[in-house]
């Protein structure tokens, strides 16, 4: 799905088992060396590596549940994100949490991340979503400024976590 009002040579879509790799460089670079996410990473439960192979899997195997989003810039992946979906009773219907928002180094400035958010809020509109819901780092100064501009607006909550077992974590939720 093209961007609208951006180069056609922004396309942006769900990952795929092909696009798989793309997703995993991007998304694990991101995840190792974003200080902000570091920050907090031991809170999360961060399994490194390990983690987000089996992260990927859920996602190729559980789409019901959410998916990566994926732009590509020609032939390159550029820039990804993850999705996952909840309801809202606020909303009364299904509102997507998004996470882990990377871009390519290089492609800093390039309008990858406004064509990701715009193209994602497209699909995810067409497919009954209602909010993105998401969290940004109180010192990610770049970050705030990129979510105030697309509309996003503080809650005055902040999140927060409890790690309930890390090995059932894994599997994903049952039904």
């Amino acid at each position: 799905m093209n961007a609208p009002g951006y180069p056609d040579a922004i396309v942006c879509e769900p990952m795929t088992a092909a696009t798989r790799p793309h997703a995993q460089r991007l998304l694990g670079g991101f995840l190792a060396a974003d200080a902000h996410y570091r920050a907090s990473a031991v809170h999360y439960g961060d399994g490194g590596a390990e983690a987000l192979e089996r992260a990927l899997d859920l996602f190729v195997a559980r789409p019901e549940i959410g998916f990566v989003w994926l732009a590509r810039v020609g032939e390159t992946v550029a820039g990804a994100c993850v999705v996952c979906y909840a309801i809202s009773t606020s909303l009364g219907g299904v509102v997507a949490k998004l996470d882990d928002v990377t871009v390519d180094p290089d492609r800093h400035g390039q309008g990858v991340g406004t064509a990701m958010l715009t193209a994602l809020t497209r699909h995810l509109r067409q497919r009954g979503v209602g909010r993105i819901d998401t969290a940004c780092h109180r010192e990610n100064v770049a970050a705030w400024r990129f979510y105030l501009r697309h509309g996003f607006r503080p809650l005055d909550e902040e999140r927060i976590a409890l790690l309930i077992d890390e090995s059932s974590a894994s599997q994903g939720p049952t039904t």
